[in-house]
């Protein structure tokens, strides 16, 4: 019995190495890539459930800006002022700063005389946590500020959708302890500013 379990195992190791194999050889990995999986071993304990959501949304919708995001449906009888005010109280009480708002479908409409679909953009941000980020890595500066957008579908319901954050705080190598709490606080306030904005909810 112990050398059929030793066997299966043997055969189990063999498989996983030639689908490595076949990885490195189908989508080009150099000796350098091979060389980088050393890496992983010091990769957020996340890392793997937030690629393998992504990859899920990739797979189910063919669009990588898709599974790169969050988006809540706004409430039926909202507004689009309706969930601004609320977004605008909301981001208020969390003491986090409206630094930028991009009517985009406003502008377009004077640009070409046409009507659009309604598409405002919000940026917010918390300048001390942003600052402690790009200390920590300039490529963080591509994430701020935190955008949320107020987007009218096809069909004419709201949604707000924002960049999903999780593949910034769990996707690497582990945050240091400070700066990993104060980007899940702003995580949070960002799902909070969305989740009440959806719904209208003071």
């Amino acid at each position: 019995m112990i050398k059929l379990i030793w066997n299966l195992l043997a055969l189990t190791g063999l498989a996983l190495v030639a689908g490595l194999i076949w990885v490195a050889m189908t989508y080009g990995f150099g000796m350098q890539d091979v060389k980088n999986l050393k890496n992983l071993s010091s990769f957020d304990p996340m890392s793997p459930q937030v690629y393998m959501d992504m990859t899920k949304s990739l797979l189910a919708t063919g669009n990588g800006a898709e599974a790169t995001v969050w988006r809540r449906p706004v409430a039926d009888g909202l507004s689009a002022t309706d969930v601004e005010d609320t977004m605008r109280f909301v981001a208020n009480e969390h003491n986090i700063k409206n630094v930028g708002e991009l009517p985009l479908s406003e502008q377009v409409a004077a640009m070409t005389g046409e009507d659009q679909r309604y598409l405002k953009i919000y940026m917010f941000c918390n300048p001390l946590t942003a600052a402690k980020m790009v200390e920590y890595s300039d490529a963080f500066s591509a994430y701020l500020p935190c955008r949320i957008s107020v987007v009218e579908d096809k069909s004419g319901k709201l949604w707000l959708y924002s960049l999903n954050m999780d593949m910034m705080i769990h996707g690497g190598s582990e945050l240091p302890a400070e700066l990993f709490e104060e980007a899940n606080q702003v995580k949070d306030i960002i799902l909070d500013i969305m989740n009440r904005g959806a719904e209208g909810e003071f």
